[in-house]
């Protein structure tokens, strides 16, 4: 079966995966997943010296590789935290932090000696602590302008609850995405704070788009009896489910060649920063907005007075219902000729009654009154 195929009959309603009905499952995958990311966290960031300070030496000579620029670098400020990287000119970058305290004038001088280069040929920068301070700061007032935003906008386009859900899949996502950073030991720069922030907009796109289905099919929900907030949501949810996958599988593949071709084959060290960052995120928010943002959705919803009645109803209904197919059947009737008088289907789910527990209607056969 093609996945167009599948596309359309979860659109229909043919067929469905009760996302939402199993949330306590995706939330409990969820705590393990955020909890190894918290213990990444707690084992500390490898932060780049963007953040914490030092200076940034760029040799160029030909033929020099970087395990003997890191040999000498090391030799030069007696301990082995030299960070040698080649650049995509040939030229080597050695990062020494601001700890070693050893000024910049003396280690060119050396370094341009023992690897038989001019001084000139040594390009220094010299950054400070405080610079990464300031980035810090500037990225963090970011964020948190980010997260009131978003939460205003959803209160605002949709309602209080989808802006908690969306809110709480973003802050998942974020966790996620750091503590894995953490926990690989890559290098944080600037360009993973950029990747981060893009991932959080790529996730509420993908929630939004899940809401928004969500909306049309719980509108006036409570005008009929067959379906409870928590399956009319979950029937959104298989509506988007193909085309949320098609999306995040069409955003990973460039990243993954960033990632595994450019930073892992080819040795372009210098993508792995922001590939890693969107590789991580673009999954988390596929998943987030799956198994995460709608099902909690869902559990607020179902707290509100008008949606427990409802709920109460629905079931009501339905037990109403086995029970007319059940006495039918005794009489040797059609159990289907027993169903109850149908209602107002809400608008997005027409067609898409749900059948008495413990029955399903056969194919092609009466569904009793409409």
């Amino acid at each position: 079966m093609s996945l167009r195929n599948i596309g359309h009959r979860l659109y229909q309603g043919e067929v469905s995966f009760d996302f939402v009905g199993k949330r306590k499952i995706w939330y409990s995958i969820s705590a393990v997943i955020v909890l190894v990311a918290g213990i990444g966290l707690a084992l500390g960031l490898h932060l780049g010296i963007e953040f914490k300070g030092g200076s940034v030496y760029t040799v160029h000579k030909p033929g020099l590789s970087a395990s003997q620029a890191k040999d000498t670098a090391d030799r030069i400020i007696g301990s082995h935290t030299a960070l040698v990287q080649t650049t995509d000119k040939g030229d080597v970058r050695i990062q020494v932090s601001a700890q070693e305290s050893i000024p910049a004038t003396t280690f060119t001088k050396e370094f341009s000696e023992a690897v038989g280069v001019q001084e000139k040929d040594v390009n220094a920068q010299v950054i400070g602590p405080s610079w990464g301070a300031d980035i810090s700061k500037k990225a963090l007032t970011g964020l948190i302008v980010f997260m009131v935003l978003v939460t205003v906008y959803m209160a605002i386009a949709f309602e209080w609850r989808m802006a908690v859900a969306a809110l709480v899949a973003l802050i998942h996502d974020l966790l996620i995405t750091i503590g894995v950073y953490a926990l690989v030991g890559f290098e944080v720069t600037p360009g993973t704070v950029i990747g981060f922030l893009t991932i959080l907009g790529y996730s509420l796109y993908d929630t939004v788009v899940v809401f928004d289905t969500v909306k049309e099919n719980t509108r006036g929900l409570t005008k009929q009896s067959r379906r409870t907030y928590s399956e009319a949501a979950n029937h959104g949810l298989n509506q988007t489910l193909v085309r949320s996958i098609n999306t995040t599988v069409v955003a990973l593949l460039p990243v993954s060649a960033l990632l595994f071709i450019g930073g892992g084959l080819l040795g372009a060290g210098t993508l792995n920063d922001i590939s890693l960052a969107l590789f991580i995120g673009l999954a988390a928010g596929a998943y987030s907005s799956i198994c995460v943002a709608t099902p909690l959705l869902a559990q607020l919803k179902e707290q509100s007075p008008d949606m427990k009645a409802l709920a109460k109803r629905v079931a009501q209904r339905r037990a109403s219902e086995a029970k007319a197919a059940a006495e039918a059947e005794a009489r040797g009737e059609d159990p289907d000729s027993a169903d109850v008088t149908g209602d107002e289907v809400p608008a997005g789910m027409v067609g898409q009654r749900n059948q008495p527990a413990g029955r399903a209607r056969g194919k092609g056969r009466p569904s009793g009154k409409r």
